[in-house]
């Protein structure tokens, strides 16, 4: 998450879902991102923004990262071209009927 594009994306999601997202906060971390020394982790970004389309759970079993699904196909497409593709290809179909 020390992507500034990844960052900003987030915060327009979290713009349009969450009416207690912290904007104020979310300017200084913009301001680091994209920066070596920037470590922005999953619980670090909703603790400073009150972010509320990731869910970071910590144990053994049931642990792990969580997104909304609008976040979690935008991280795919990232790494997915293939993935990116088939999106947009079904969006364009969508579009159509």
């Amino acid at each position: 998450m020390r992507n500034r594009n990844t960052v900003e994306f987030l915060a327009v999601w979290e713009e349009l879902h969450n009416p207690d997202f912290n904007r104020v906060q979310f300017e200084a971390v913009r301001s680091e991102a994209g920066l070596n020394r920037c470590v922005m982790t999953p619980t670090k970004w909703i603790e400073q923004t009150n972010a509320i389309g990731i869910v970071s759970k910590a144990g053994r079993y049931g642990g792990g990262t969580y997104a909304h699904s609008d976040i979690a196909m935008a991280f795919a497409t990232w790494i997915s071209p293939e993935f990116q593709l088939y999106i947009m290809k079904d969006y364009r179909r969508l579009k159509q009927d």
